[in-house]
């Protein structure tokens, strides 16, 4: 018998959402960092057994969208309740509900097995944890509650088991040597995101998107380069930073991460250009892969 299914990870911004799907692949596929909204696209990450797959689906947090991209965002996660053989609702604690009230309700009518994991218990008192403990039963009674830590792989194994347990008898859907659906210039763009929001504050992360315009991969080394798209001038100015300096960190951390994922040496351009209003414009949302509509 062979088991198959899709488990997608829904949940508030910065709950561990990306530091679970990571821990259960085995594999850095989603970048992480303290900022809402580091999660933009949905990624899939494969889990392969000899009689199982398992696809992960890491998806943005759930917030009330502002402007075209956040739209675009949340159509991710909507699609999240379409596929899902498992739902993983990711909380932590202290926190109360999803953002989006009418998410949280379709979370407890929907007839999908719904794994509700209290994520960062290595942060919180005994006390704490069975008080949330209770609050979720009462909350969510659909829900099977695991208290976990993403982070340090408490339950994670657990959890892993009983998925396994809730999946569908089914073929494979993707070939066994996969480990994500997405392409190898998604995850180039997605370190060097990364790499931005760590080091520029404010508006600047959120008015980046990067487009990996060259990848040639050689016996010994990769080619890359890339554009980091900005909304105005002054943006501009500040990713470059005085005489490069700012740019050339983003690339020199970007890179060792890349030759650690790809395991081999990279050499890395970067670019910057202004792409005015990017997060508003409906063809530019398709072209960097948002707009599914």
């Amino acid at each position: 018998m062979h088991k198959a299914g899709f488990v997608n990870i829904i949940g508030n911004p910065n709950v561990g959402k990306s530091t679970l799907m990571n821990a259960f692949v085995g594999e850095k596929l989603s970048i992480i960092t303290s900022k809402a909204q580091t999660t933009r696209h949905r990624i899939f990450g494969i889990v392969n057994g000899d009689d199982f797959q398992v696809i992960f689906s890491d998806t943005p947090g759930v917030i009330k969208p502002a402007y075209k991209l956040q739209e675009s965002m949340m159509d991710f996660v909507k699609s999240a309740f379409e596929d899902a053989d498992v739902l993983v609702y990711m909380v932590e604690i202290g926190e109360h509900k999803l953002k989006d009230e009418a998410f949280f309700e379709k979370l407890g009518k929907t007839s999908i097995p719904v794994l509700l994991l209290l994520n960062k218990i290595d942060t919180s008192s005994q006390q704490e944890l069975e008080e949330q403990v209770s609050y979720w039963k009462e909350a969510l009674p659909n829900a099977e509650i695991y208290p976990v830590s993403a982070l340090q792989n408490f339950n994670v194994p657990e959890v892993f088991h009983r998925i396994l347990d809730l999946l569908p008898e089914s073929p494979a859907f993707y070939p066994k040597d996969m480990i994500t659906d997405k392409p190898e210039r998604f995850f180039v763009n997605e370190a060097i995101r990364e790499k931005i929001l760590l080091f520029y504050k404010k508006e600047i992360p959120y008015s980046v998107e990067v487009e990996t315009e060259e990848f040639l991969e050689e016996e010994d080394i990769i080619r890359m380069r890339a554009v980091i798209m900005v909304e105005r001038d002054s943006q501009k100015g500040i990713i470059i930073g005085h005489k490069g300096s700012a740019l050339k960190k983003v690339g020199m951390e970007a890179r060792k991460d890349l030759e650690a994922f790809f395991g081999k040496q990279v050499h890395l351009e970067l670019f910057v250009k202004v792409n005015k209003d990017w997060r508003s414009n409906d063809r530019q949302l398709r072209r960097f892969g948002y707009n599914q509509k």
